[in-house]
């Protein structure tokens, strides 16, 4: 006797079919477990972009400040109250206390030099950390020979 065995084509069924998208039992909490880990470096990175942002920003207009009162003040008539009244007018157009917190400005002039220094400190998004800008330039005094 000759038999033959017949294949089907189809696996057996499952004694407890699984619904569909449903992850295995040990996978279960895995994408809870991935966004606690995940969303603090996400914020941190946000956070990092948007100070770096902002110290930028400050240092760039305490540059801008410092380069118009060193201007002012080695003018060849320019005097150290030129150079300090044209940098605290830069420094209000271009946002005031809310680019440049309490700043100072001191300005030095010698017979051959002009020079301004800009400090203040800007806003932070980490609670307790204030940090500051400092920019400094010196330029020549003008004067005819």
């Amino acid at each position: 006797m000759h038999t033959t065995a017949t294949h089907s084509r189809h696996p057996p069924p499952r004694s407890h079919p699984r619904p569909r998208g449903w992850a295995g039992t040990g996978e279960r909490g895995s994408g809870t477990i991935q966004l606690v880990v995940l969303m603090p470096l996400l914020f941190t990175l946000l956070f990092a972009g948007v100070q770096g942002a902002m110290y930028y920003h400050a240092r760039t207009v305490a540059i801008a400040a410092a380069q118009e009162g060193a201007r002012a003040a080695a003018a060849q008539t320019g005097t150290t109250g030129h150079g300090h009244a044209a940098a605290i007018a830069f420094l209000q157009a271009a946002g005031g206390e809310d680019v440049l917190k309490g700043a100072t400005v001191q300005v030095t002039r010698t017979a051959t030099t002009a020079t301004v220094r800009v400090a203040g400190s800007i806003l932070s998004v980490v609670p307790g950390w204030t940090p500051t800008v400092t920019s400094q330039v010196a330029v020549p005094v003008e004067r005819l020979t």
